[in-house]
């Protein structure tokens, strides 16, 4: 009787490992089912996001290569915005460079 017992209570943990084994597998395929779904979501994306950049790309191209005078002034105001700004920038800081070139070069050292 005692075997028996052994017996069915070896049988009992075949089965339960067996049931383990299976879902296990079902885990692992669920996994790679979903990693291959994913992997083809984002290549979708990159797709699509690849066809609107290009998308862009050719409307900058032709909108540069259409009107070349509108861009030639466009850039004009662009630099002189730019050259403004650094020249502010530089009467704003000249005067602390000014200080600090004077400081260093009438300080003694030994």
């Amino acid at each position: 009787m005692a075997s028996n017992r052994a017996q069915g209570g070896i049988q009992q943990l075949l089965a339960a490992e067996q049931e383990a084994q299976h879902i296990v597998n079902a885990a692992r395929s669920a996994k790679m089912a979903r990693l291959k779904q994913a992997k083809e979501e984002a290549e979708k994306e990159i797709a699509e996001y690849r066809a609107q950049m290009e998308l862009e790309f050719q409307r900058k191209v032709a909108e540069s290569s259409g009107d070349s005078g509108a861009n030639v002034k466009r850039l004009e105001q662009e630099t002189q915005a730019k050259i403004h700004h650094l020249k502010t920038e530089a009467a704003r800081i000249s005067q602390d460079v000014v200080n600090m070139l004077l400081k260093h070069v009438t300080s003694v050292k030994n």
